[in-house]
């Protein structure tokens, strides 16, 4: 819900400070609607019924893969659309996926939301209320901001929704922001309180290969973006997650992982700050193609036998285009279960 709205219309009434923090916890816990909130004089419920939206987003549609993902489309209330993702693992984990922004202004040339016009950024409200709209339907323990959008370009809205994530079972430690490299923000969220994890969009150890498939290193280069992950480091002594795209034959070479490799290797390192997740390209409508099952076990040998550890990320809804980079707020038709 549209928590600053909340607050003023319960400050007009003249209610007291507690009952925006009932109203919230009531939400965070997964309640339905205002009528869930028992505790809440039913004048008030009706009232804030009237005045206050349960959501701040529209959902306009749901799609759900036999692996248990879900992807919901959703709609600000000025029509601009943004998809999140429900991904449920067998260990237990239920994470959800979410976006910072409508659409996306870094044209990353393997991203389906990089290919959409870019909207506006998203309120924290509008953020929080992706992963509420999971919540009303079952328990969340981790949360990822690699949905539509760069989160550094939205960092203020990012970091007060992460805020009030435990709140819903999301512990700061299991929340992970990702970004192309933006370094305004990553050295912005290293000073910040809250023990947030940091993953880095890399996918080329190469200038000017990286400046081809993401364009935002011709302004922040990769060799400043990783000094800029150090400082991460060295700040808030949390590894850094590195992303890593497999596109067969453009960036899966042998050759390419020992660049990379010593591109993440410190010289005065005992152990690489980094950890990278190999994740195989999910199709998008660009003119790549995955990198083979061999070429990444290859590519991720290659790693490690370098002091670099490396795992391949496990792809979840790729038949609802709910995978990593697929997200392009298409209308399914589907109608959503609210």
């Amino acid at each position: 819900m549209d928590l600053e709205l909340l607050d003023r219309t319960l400050d007009e009434r003249g209610e007291r400070g507690f009952r925006a923090r009932q109203v919230w916890a009531w939400a965070a816990r997964g309640a339905a609607g205002y009528e869930d909130m028992t505790d809440l004089p039913a004048e008030l419920r009706a009232t804030l019924a009237r005045e206050v939206p349960f959501s701040s987003l529209h959902a306009r549609s749901e799609e759900r893969a036999r692996d248990g993902t879900v992807k919901a489309l959703f709609e600000t209330a000025d029509g601009r659309p943004l998809e999140a993702v429900l991904m449920r693992f067998r260990d237990g984990r239920r994470s959800v996926c979410v976006s910072s922004q409508s659409g996306c202004p870094l044209t990353c040339t393997f991203c389906a939301t990089g290919a959409m016009r870019f909207a506006r950024n998203l309120s924290a409200s509008e953020i929080l209320d992706q992963a509420l709209y999971f919540r009303r339907g079952e328990r969340i323990d981790h949360c990822v901001f690699m949905g539509m959008g760069e989160p550094m370009l939205n960092l203020d809205a990012v970091l007060a929704a992460c805020e009030r994530l435990p709140a819903l079972g999301v512990s700061h430690r299991r929340v992970t922001i990702s970004t192309v490299g933006w370094i305004p923000g990553i050295r912005t969220l290293a000073e910040s309180d809250l023990p947030v994890r940091l993953a880095l969009s890399l996918h080329a150890a190469d200038e000017a290969l990286r400046s081809q498939l993401m364009p935002v290193n011709e302004r922040y280069p990769l060799a400043e973006v990783l000094d800029a992950c150090r400082e991460f480091y060295a700040r808030r002594r949390r590894r850094v997650f590195v992303e890593y795209v497999m596109l067969a034959g453009v960036n899966d070479r042998y050759e390419q992982a020992l660049a990379l490799a010593r591109a993440l290797r410190g010289a005065n390192e005992r152990r690489s700050i980094f950890k990278v997740n190999l994740i195989p390209y999910n199709a998008t409508g660009a003119r790549f193609e995955c990198s083979s099952r061999d070429a990444i076990a290859a590519f991720r040998d290659a790693l490690e036998a370098a002091g670099v550890p490396a795992t391949v990320r496990l792809t979840r809804g790729r038949e609802i285009a709910a995978a990593c980079g697929q997200l392009a707020a298409r209308e399914s038709g589907a109608p959503a279960a609210l």
